[in-house]
C-alpha cells in the first residue's frame, strides 16, 4: 500500500501540471514531496524522484 504522502505528493505534481503553478505552488509540490521521501520504500523513493525531476524540468520551461 503506497504511503499517503507520497499520494500527497504526486497529486500536488500533477495538479501543477495540469494548470499551471506559481512560486508558493512549486514550493509546496517540493516540500511534500521530500516529506514523502522520509517514510517512502525505495521503490516509492524513486518514483519521487522521477516526479522531483519531472517539476524541476516543467520549472525550466517556464
Amino acid at each position: 500500500m503506497k504511503n499517503q504522502m507520497m499520494e500527497q505528493a504526486k497529486n500536488a505534481v500533477n495538479r501543477m501540471m495540469n494548470r499551471g503553478f506559481d512560486e508558493e505552488d512549486k514550493q509546496a509540490a517540493q516540500s511534500a514531496i521530500q516529506a514523502a521521501m522520509t517514510q517512502a520504500s525505495a521503490e516509492e523513493q524513486q518514483e519521487l524522484r522521477q516526479l522531483e525531476k519531472q517539476l524541476q524540468q516543467q520549472n525550466q520551461l517556464k
